[in-house]
């Protein structure tokens, strides 16, 4: 007589392919686990409401070392230089990156970061393109008579570059932070990849903490 409770044999075999199904995905997970979407933790450049001081001196920090790799660098102005000046402030390192600001009293302007194929003349070219790239989509009349003066200014060779990036080994970058008129140069490790690290300059004017700026002045015509 057959036992009710037993379980019908196609019924057991199904359910013994399920469970070995999951285990096989269970195994093929761990021994292939996804690959991860890019996370980009590297950064050059202080946080926001880090204190000036305190990044000064974890730049300087990241300097240390007696390695002869390459290291992608951040390098800060003490002040905006215009294009012709980009060059000599490079410690003739190559230059990847140019970055712009327009600096305009007591209103916010759009950070540009320019990349640059190798040469100086590319670098002190870059301020057409940073005029380029700037936004175009403007959220309101304020931020499209920001753009407009943003661009006109670059264009005309304005004293508007605060920072540049640089690849070199650590004593190169040593040097350029000992130079007159570089406020801060700071070091990524040496396994960084290029495209998969942040950018931004601290300002010439952020004086005690990484902040935005006021931006309650008039917007000039030119």
């Amino acid at each position: 007589m057959r036992d009710g409770r037993a379980l019908p044999l196609g019924r057991l075999a199904a359910g013994v392919a399920v469970v070995a199904l999951v285990v096989f995905i269970v195994l093929l997970g761990v021994l292939h686990p996804p690959r991860k979407a890019g996370v980009f933790t590297d950064r050059l450049g202080p946080e926001q409401g880090e204190q000036v001081a305190d990044y000064l001196a974890r730049a300087r920090d990241s300097l240390a070392g007696a390695d002869t790799a390459d290291h992608w660098a951040l390098v800060s102005f003490t002040e905006p230089v215009v294009p012709e000046q980009i060059p000599p402030n490079s410690g003739g390192l190559r230059i990847a990156q140019v970055l712009y600001r327009v600096p305009v009293p007591r209103v916010q302007t759009p950070l540009v970061a320019v990349p640059v194929p190798a040469g100086d003349a590319a670098a002190v070219a870059s301020a057409e393109s940073a005029a380029w790239l700037l936004p175009r989509a403007a959220l309101d009349d304020r931020a499209a008579e920001v753009g407009a003066l943003s661009a006109a200014r670059l264009r005309s060779g304005c004293a508007c570059a605060v920072g540049i990036v640089v690849r070199g080994p650590l004593d190169g970058l040593r040097k350029i932070a000992s130079q007159n008129g570089i406020r801060a140069v700071e070091a990524l490790p040496a396994d960084a990849v290029a495209g998969r690290f942040g950018v931004v300059p601290l300002l010439p004017d952020q004086l005690d903490i990484v902040a935005p700026g006021p931006n309650d002045g008039p917007v000039p015509d030119k």
